[in-house]
């Protein structure tokens, strides 16, 4: 009768698909909002320690295939424009 309380739901880990850019490893990160994704990513850099840095953007599109796209590109131009400054955030 009260089955629903004892029901655990098993968290979605993201599986992300890694591509390498000039040194640095980006991936898109779109996250869904209501019907919508919004534009972000991780872009990361190996050396003694991997740094990482995380983005989101105000962008918004209808797909997850066009948000990945866009955060994609997005990541390359951060690397194109900040290089290594991207992880003093």
């Amino acid at each position: 009768m009260f089955g629903w309380l004892t029901k655990t739901k098993t968290p979605k880990v993201p599986e992300y698909e890694w591509t390498e850019y000039k040194g640095y490893r980006i991936c898109a990160a779109p996250r869904a909002e209501g019907s919508q994704y919004r534009v972000g990513g991780i872009i990361e850099k190996d050396g003694a320690v991997v740094r990482s840095h995380t983005f989101v953007r105000a962008d918004v599109m209808p797909s997850a295939t066009e948000a990945s796209a866009i955060s994609l590109s997005k990541a390359r131009l951060m690397v194109d424009q900040l290089g290594d400054r991207v992880f003093n955030e």
